[in-house]
């Protein structure tokens, strides 16, 4: 689940005794979500919490020494709080992580001097010292709430998300391989602005990556393998052997370009040249990336690779890319996902006929000729919650933003090819006009998850993004 360094706030003229019990509480909360914790040892002074300025400082020295474990920072307030040492651990940490601030209810029926918290005003005290010192903090749904509640669980759960989602796009390496195809103007993006975001980009051109694959042979061990992994992912009983050998060789490449370049995603330029003068499209092989949580966008979009990946860190599953392509009757909240396709086969309904198998690409097969098309992923995604999210660099303004939502993938009575499904939308018509009154491309990343709440945390909060919430 991850691991979260713990600062026990404490202030002296409160009974020490509330940084023991609200030690060993907010233990046992952390423990129950699978969370590990990086915390002063109880043979520190007053249990391990930290007021002073020492106090600070070893708590400071302990998470700089296992800043490799640590994913974000929990701030829990058993009582008022230091807030100035609170402030400096962090500081003096050197550590850039989310940070959660959490702080205990009181009960009204003790509120003697022995055992009142003062939590509730401490924390305001402590969020008011963060923003001074310039660092960002997530608040817990409830203002004071204890660890065993389950609104308190939920935040953990939340917080994790975007602990994840934030140390995801840091460094983030996405490789474009070829460019966007011509009538794309819609995929357009900043490169320089996902710079500033730390998100660096490599280009290919698959001109030298045809070139690669030129130079293998059927028999090489790599090929091999690949050609196995192919035939073992979906079922490729009605493709044409020559059309699986060169999609293993075009696998292979791209392993390769992406160790050598330290790739964590791509985008490709998947038609019409990769048909006309290869003779595949490479969806199954990204559709085993993205299957992977290695997640790799059509059409070269860039921002649907990084909406891709923000959503598989933050939930630990596969995102697909897909178009918002179609109405569904006349229920103005639902509507039609769809992709040629190469969805990732987790997303797929898995039983019987309704398998997911590698076919040819409908849509271009007229155009280039149906030979030359075979590799898609063809099958209807399963039902379940979702979450959506679209990653936008607006250049003109110099941002990032985005829109991000939740809904359901439902079980409606829908037959057509490619990759598809039925939506769920609440007040889906209002997003749709976002959508395009904001100039958002029709492409749409989706994750089969309840993430929203902590992947905009991230997006917002911690990278600055702005982001429009559709709920």
């Amino acid at each position: 689940m991850g691991t979260l360094g713990v600062i026990i706030g404490n202030r002296g003229f409160f009974p020490d005794r509330l940084c023991d019990s609200g030690r060993k509480e907010i233990l046992r909360a952390l423990g129950n979500s699978g969370i590990e914790a990086v915390i002063l040892p109880e043979t520190a002074r007053k249990f391990g919490s930290v007021e002073s300025m020492e106090d600070a400082q070893q708590c400071a020295d302990l998470f700089r020494q296992n800043a490799d474990r640590v994913d974000g920072i929990l701030v829990t307030l058993p009582n008022f709080g230091d807030e100035r040492a609170v402030a400096n651990a962090i500081r003096w940490s050197g550590l850039e992580v989310p940070v959660l601030v959490q702080a205990f209810n009181d009960d009204p029926k003790s509120m003697t001097i022995r055992d009142r918290r003062d939590s509730f005003c401490g924390k305001m005290s402590v969020c008011n010292n963060l923003r001074q010192y310039g660092i960002p903090f997530t608040l817990t749904r409830l203002h004071t709430v204890n660890p065993d509640n389950r609104s308190f669980e939920q935040d953990l759960a939340d917080f994790m998300v975007t602990c994840r989602v934030l140390k995801g796009l840091k460094n983030l390496r996405i490789g474009a391989l070829g460019s966007r195809p011509p009538n794309f103007t819609t995929v357009r993006y900043s490169e320089k602005l996902l710079e500033r975001a730390g998100i660096s980009v490599e280009t290919l051109d698959l001109y030298e990556l045809f070139g690669w694959v030129d130079k293998m042979k059927d028999g090489d061990a790599p090929v091999q393998a690949k050609l196995t992994e192919i035939n073992n992912y979906v079922t490729t009983q009605h493709v044409p052997q020559a059309a699986l050998m060169k999609m293993a060789k075009f696998g292979v490449a791209v392993d390769a370009w992406m160790k050598q370049t330290r790739l964590d995603a791509t985008a490709v330029q998947c038609w019409t040249a990769m048909e006309e003068f290869f003779g595949v499209v490479p969806c199954t092989v990204m559709s085993m990336m993205s299957n992977m949580l290695v997640s790799s966008a059509c059409e070269t979009d860039i921002m649907g690779t990084v909406a891709m990946v923000a959503m598989a860190k933050g939930s630990g599953k596969p995102s697909a890319l897909v178009d918002w392509n179609n109405n569904y009757g006349d229920d103005p909240d639902k509507g039609v996902i769809f992709h040629c396709s190469n969805l990732p086969k987790d997303l797929f309904v898995n039983t019987g006929k309704s398998k997911p198998a590698m076919d040819y690409q409908a849509i271009i097969a007229g155009t280039v000729g149906k030979e030359n098309t075979y590799g898609t992923v063809v099958g209807r995604v399963k039902a379940s919650p979702f979450t959506y999210l679209r990653v936008s660099t607006d250049d003109a303004g110099g941002r990032i933003r985005a829109y991000i939502g939740e809904g359901a993938l439902t079980n409606d009575p829908l037959s057509t090819f490619g990759g598809y499904g039925v939506v769920k939308i609440p007040n889906f018509q209002k997003l749709l006009a976002h959508i395009c009154e904001n100039g958002f491309e029709h492409h749409v990343a989706v994750n089969p998850s309840s993430v929203a709440l902590g992947v905009k945390e991230a997006l917002t909060k911690y990278l600055g993004w702005e982001v429009y919430h559709h709920a």
